[in-house]
């Protein structure tokens, strides 16, 4: 392996595995009387001051074209919206759950893909859907014999949703050409106005609770959000998107351990059986087709 396909394995792993930090950092906020949105105002706003920064120190323009702000507008709102439906989801079930069955979103992407878009759906794809759901079936049922709260699920769902209609825009719209630094500033910029109005405009906001945790605020805003990005952007350029996108399988995983080891959640043989089914059905979507690409061109030779 080159030195530079290992540092792009690497970027990926960090990126995927500091995404799955957003229970680890939210939970304790919710324990000590926050709720979702003043978790994830201060989670947006202190991500959108880090990258303004950092885009400000790397020389990066803030200019738009007019044509792009509509676009950013909706993606910005849809970003966020997903945000939200994950952690309102915290309220519900597990975190580690609700962070494997969101991992269904290139699912969900394929479909759209198929639907709208008309790409063709191959029976690797087809098969993958059926073990997605399959394996949230399995997830479905707690350690205990008591069932997933249905209300949780259908957050999760949608945020998943929100999600996959955000990756499939910004790919299928005027957005594709912005820089990675650029698109992420301004959805989170749009995206912040969700929070600023159920808030009443911030007349609503909770206090951080104790200095503390303010460690934790800060860390939403810079792990799950500002590494995250930057090492999935590093990531995809040293390694390309495909096998970037199989590390993300790493997220859910990662929250999954953190909801285990530091918040008791239970891992039952069923769940990691589940779990497992997620992950793979997700891997072979997104190596199916540099598999199937590979296929034809030794049966040209």
């Amino acid at each position: 392996m080159t030195n530079e396909r290992l540092k792009g394995f690497t970027y990926g792993a960090i990126a995927a595995a500091s995404y799955g930090m957003n229970p680890l950092f939210a939970l304790p906020l919710y324990g000590a009387g926050m709720n979702a949105d003043s978790v994830l105002f201060y989670r947006y706003f202190l991500a959108i001051v880090m990258l303004g920064v950092l885009m400000k120190v790397k020389k990066q323009s803030f200019a738009l074209k007019k044509t792009d702000i509509l676009p950013l507008a909706v993606m910005g709102l849809l970003f966020s919206f997903s945000s939200l439906f994950l952690f309102e989801s915290y309220n519900y079930m597990d975190a580690g759950i609700a962070s494997t069955i969101l991992f269904v979103y290139p699912v969900l992407v394929a479909i759209i893909m198929a639907v709208f878009f008309h790409e063709k759906v191959s029976f690797i794809t087809m098969f993958s859907i059926a073990m997605a759901f399959t394996g949230i079936s399995l997830l479905y049922e707690g350690g205990d014999g008591k069932t997933l709260n249905m209300f949780g699920v259908l957050l999760v769902i949608l945020s998943s949703l929100t999600y996959a209609v955000y990756i499939v825009g910004v790919n299928r719209s005027s957005l594709k050409d912005l820089s990675t630094a650029k698109l992420t500033f301004y959805a989170l910029l749009f995206g912040v106005i969700i929070y600023v109005v159920r808030l009443d405009f911030c007349a609503a906001l909770q206090p951080v609770p104790s200095p503390v945790l303010w460690v934790n605020v800060l860390s939403l805003a810079l792990f799950p959000t500002i590494i995250s990005l930057i090492m999935m952007t590093l990531s995809i350029h040293s390694i390309g998107s495909t096998p970037a996108a199989i590390l993300g399988a790493l997220e859910p995983v990662t929250a999954l351990l953190f909801g285990v080891a530091v918040f008791g959640e239970q891992l039952t043989p069923r769940i990691m059986l589940g779990v497992l089914m997620i992950l793979t059905a997700v891997t072979l979507i997104i190596a199916a087709k540099p598999l199937l690409e590979l296929a034809k061109k030794h049966t040209r030779h």
